[in-house]
């Protein structure tokens, strides 16, 4: 899948460049961006005819559940069709929802390494491990770490045969954006990491899976074949605005959907 993710990480990597010195106002625009593509797929794919329509037998039935408290036929006669009237509202927004779908999946993704991970902290220790594709023995095949400046590992590689695992510790001493080496044999394969400094792009699990690309999108497939990912341990972030902190999901989906509501009436949309 690096064919898709190359072009779709190299434009969202300007993007969270540009505001590389105000992250949290990056994250507001790109809401506010999501926000209007929703409602320019519910103005091209949805029915507001229908849509306003199921709402106002909604709404009906709700007043007829009040006014006629008293009688029980009646009451129940108005929750089942107060429940099919819902069903064809899921239903009208059903299709512009699943429009939606792939497109904010692949947006959210890519955000988490932006927004959901921090740098490693300089000074704390980190762990990096390296899950292997075949089993592998207590002292073979050969594996090492090489570290760049800045990055200090303090352990040799410790192996989890039975989870054909190997893992290092190490400890950033410096601020840091590098590649580390891990060596499997004769192989060398790549893992980007980031130390110290601002909230910047913080790649997240290297995979070797073409399906697990999808969920894993930061790096370029890993094309050796002993191998099956690579990880390391970043502490989560949270954005804090208005002096609250809380996950950026939270934020995104909070003022992407407040945006929506906000001009839903600009692009002629019924929601």
């Amino acid at each position: 899948m690096d064919w898709a993710n190359t072009p779709l990480n190299t434009v969202l990597g300007w993007y969270f460049l540009a505001f590389s010195r105000a992250p949290n106002l990056g994250l507001v625009v790109i809401s506010i961006l999501t926000g209007v593509g929703m409602l320019v797929v519910l103005q091209k794919v949805s029915d507001p005819v229908r849509i306003r329509l199921a709402k106002r037998r909604v709404q009906a039935h709700l007043l007829e559940l009040r006014m006629f408290q008293d009688e029980p036929r009646v009451i129940w006669g108005a929750q089942k069709a107060l429940l099919a009237a819902n069903a064809r509202y899921m239903g009208l927004m059903l299709r512009p929802a699943l429009w939606m779908t792939v497109p904010l999946f692949l947006l959210m993704i890519r955000m988490e390494a932006v927004y959901g991970r921090s740098p490693l902290p300089v000074g704390q220790e980190a762990v990096v491990t390296m899950s292997m594709r075949t089993g592998f023995a207590a002292d073979s095949p050969r594996l090492s770490l090489t570290s760049i400046a800045g990055i200090a590992v303090e352990t040799p590689p410790v192996r989890a045969v039975a989870l054909r695992q190997v893992s290092w510790r190490i400890r950033p001493q410096a601020t840091v954006s590098g590649e580390l080496g891990l060596n499997v044999g004769n192989t060398t394969v790549k893992k980007r990491i980031e130390a110290g400094g601002p909230q910047r792009f913080v790649p997240g699990l290297r995979t070797g899976s073409r399906w697990a690309t999808l969920w894993h999108p930061d790096e370029p497939r890993i094309d050796a074949p002993d191998v099956d990912w690579i990880d390391i341990d970043y502490p989560g972030a949270s954005v804090t605005m208005l002096g609250m902190h809380a996950q950026w999901l939270i934020w995104f989906l909070a003022i992407s959907m407040l945006s929506a509501l906000a001009l839903k009436k600009r692009f002629g949309v019924v929601l």
